[in-house]
């Protein structure tokens, strides 16, 4: 079980990152034979980039939901996503999806790209174990300069409530 980090904490990474995310929707749930080949091309394509750091790959949270799955990543440059999608299995199962399914309609695909930079983006995790973009860069309190939406954002302001101290969490 991921351990829990009591209190408020905050997601730091300087320089661009990207955000990427990315999934699958079954439309037809009958059609197994259509949805499966792409819900198994995930995982080898996961264990690739967690086995080779220099695509620029930092990390990937899963997201299930009735209809499917999304991947939230995070990488180090659009470049190396874009050099990533044009190669490696991603290119095959991108192949073997046109091929297979193409615009019938069984099974949809999507993603989203977002560049984001030092500030441009907050976070906040509450009582939660490492994730998300705190899990691939540096987790630290979200107190002080950090303890609001915008003085993350870089701005000025006072916290509406009453913000609770951070209790010591033994990593």
């Amino acid at each position: 079980m991921a351990k829990i980090y009591k209190g408020r904490y905050t997601a730091q990474i300087e320089g661009e990152f990207v955000v990427f995310i990315i999934g699958m929707r079954i439309n037809r749930l009958w059609a197994i034979h259509k949805w499966l080949p792409v819900f198994n091309s995930m995982g080898p394509m996961i264990k690739e980039l967690y086995q080779n750091p220099d695509t620029g790959f930092l990390g990937t949270e899963f997201l299930v939901n009735w209809r499917g799955v999304t991947l939230l990543q995070y990488w180090r440059s659009y470049d190396e996503l874009e050099t990533y999608a044009r190669g490696g299995l991603h290119l095959e199962a991108w192949k073997r999806f046109n091929k297979s399914i193409g615009s019938d309609g069984s099974v949809g695909i999507y993603h989203e790209t977002y560049k984001a930079q030092t500030g441009s983006h907050e976070s906040i995790y509450a009582n939660m174990p490492k994730f998300g973009l705190a899990k691939v860069s540096d987790h630290v309190p979200a107190s002080g300069r950090r303890a609001t939406s915008r003085r993350r954002m870089g701005g000025e302001n006072e916290p509406a409530v009453e913000v609770p101290e951070n209790p010591r969490n033994k990593e």
